[in-house]
């Protein structure tokens, strides 16, 4: 364990940031895809109006697992997040297993971000949909948002900060504008029932596409009702699994033991309100059965007579995706400097620039996979991986608070969970629940993914460990 807190010598990253940076960091990457796009789709496809419920439920285990969050970060104070935490408390593998896993979830979240930026650019300056959007076959749109998002990202953890809370300013506007505007055309009879019942749905889907959970019960396929208000959260989970990035910046942060938590809980109270606030307006003001899926908000304003409000919709889009992607770029930096400081990943991916100070080669590894991913793949269909991801990612958080305590109850914790072990065990099953209401083929396709990554670990990180390669004895390990 002790090692895992000293390991910062082969590069350290400067600390610049403060509450507020971190707080404009979370309420960046958070409010995104789930506003703009999953608040309708869900209404329409799982839950009816009850989507506002689906939020709440995932705000409630997003804030029981940001409080496991708050008190690692705020003891464990350095790069790499549950990566860390796990190798702390749970030993070298299942920090490998961790590691891969945030690598996906945040490289995925912003090949899908990416894409969704290009269409929404292509509609609001009419440009080729040849280039931009789904239909392209190269989408230059998507990679050309990366390539300049990664230059930002790389030249300074400042400058990151700094366009990120300015997009961040021009987005809660816009989620301001709408709940402004949208009360006054609210109507009661779309909010009714505000739990439509359960019923098949109109296109039944394989057992591959049905919820793990119905297909291990042997339930018949259905949509709306309670569990489809359940399946719905758990895919808007998605729209909430921006906070941990918060927690890789524990080394460039000037009061990790205060500004972290401020930051994580502080991001996550306020995104929670923007979404409960906007999903109800938007089956308020639309009836659920009649909501646009590709751009729910604007049509709705549109539907009202409100055109300037959809354009401004339509501007706070882009605006908010583009710093999604800024601080998931940041995020697959910080993530794999601690995985190559380690020895897990090439070493070379674990040393800062000595002028910018900042995991440079990381941050550009992972933007040419990003990028690749958004140029030629249509990955709509894997958007649940990022919740899938981003709920195991938790698990292991919320278990290593108990198992921590335990191990090390000399650390300083300046952030304690109250209730401890029971809430972060009601995480850790609030998490693993969720994510059985994911479908058969996110799981395998999860599967895949994890196997690749074992045996990347065991072909080479195994070998290349530092732990490994300066035999350590039994005490030092942080098994």
């Amino acid at each position: 364990m002790d090692e895992v807190l000293k390991r910062q010598d082969s590069g350290e990253l400067k600390r610049r940031l403060k509450g507020r940076d971190l707080i404009g960091f979370g309420v960046g990457i958070i409010i995104g895809t789930g506003i703009f796009t999953l608040a309708g789709v869900e209404a329409k496809t799982h839950a009816g109006p009850s989507v506002t419920l689906s939020f709440v439920l995932g705000a409630v285990v997003a804030g029981m697992a940001a409080l496991c969050y708050a008190e690692l970060a705020s003891s464990v104070p350095t790069a790499g997040s549950a990566y860390t935490y796990a190798f702390a408390t749970l030993g070298e593998t299942f920090a490998w297993i961790i590691g891969w896993d945030l690598l996906l979830e945040f490289a995925l979240g912003a090949a899908v971000v990416s894409r969704g930026w290009s269409g929404y650019l292509a509609n609001l300056m009419g440009l080729s949909p040849e280039w931009f959007g789904e239909d392209a076959k190269v989408n230059i749109g998507a990679v050309a948002i990366i390539a300049v998002l990664t230059v930002i990202a790389v030249i300074g953890i400042k400058e990151s900060a700094r366009v990120t809370n300015l997009l961040v300013l021009v987005k809660v506007a816009v989620c301001v504008l709408i709940l402004a505007v949208g009360v006054f055309y609210i109507r009661g009879e779309n909010l009714t029932p505000f739990i439509p019942p359960a019923q098949a749905p109109t296109e039944t889907a394989g057992t591959l596409h049905q919820p793990i959970v119905q297909a291990a019960l042997g339930l018949e396929q259905s949509v709306y009702g309670i569990a489809g208000m359940v399946t719905a959260a758990a895919v808007v989970f998605f729209a909430y699994t921006g906070f941990e990035a918060l927690a890789n910046l524990g080394e460039e942060t000037v009061n990790p033991k205060r500004d972290l938590r401020v930051g994580i809980l502080g991001a996550l109270g306020v995104c929670a309100l923007l979404y409960i606030g906007v999903s109800l307006v938007l089956t308020g003001m639309v009836p659920f059965t009649d909501i646009d899926t590709g751009a729910p908000l604007a049509d709705a304003f549109d539907r009202v007579g409100q055109h300037w409000v959809g354009a401004l919709i339509s501007l706070g889009a882009v605006t908010g995706l583009t710093s999604v992607m800024m601080v998931e770029l940041v995020t697959i930096g910080r993530i794999g400097f601690a995985m190559g400081r380690d020895g897990l990943l090439p070493k070379k991916f674990g040393t800062a620039h000595p002028r910018w100070g900042t995991p440079h080669r990381m941050t550009i590894a992972g933007a040419v996979l990003i990028a690749a991913l958004a140029a030629f793949v249509p990955i709509s269909e894997l958007a649940d991986m990022v919740s899938i991801g981003a709920l195991s990612a938790m698990i292991i958080v919320a278990l290593a608070v108990p198992v921590l305590r335990k191990r090390r109850p000399d650390l300083e914790r300046p952030f304690t969970v109250p209730f401890s072990p029971y809430l972060p065990i009601v995480a850790a099953l609030a998490c693993f629940y969720l994510m059985l209401n994911l479908d058969v083929m996110t799981w395998l396709r999860f599967a895949a993914w994890l196997l690749l990554g074992l045996l990347i670990y065991v072909f080479y990180g195994r070998k290349h460990s530092r732990f490994a390669k300066d035999e350590l004895s039994s005490t030092d390990l942080p098994s």
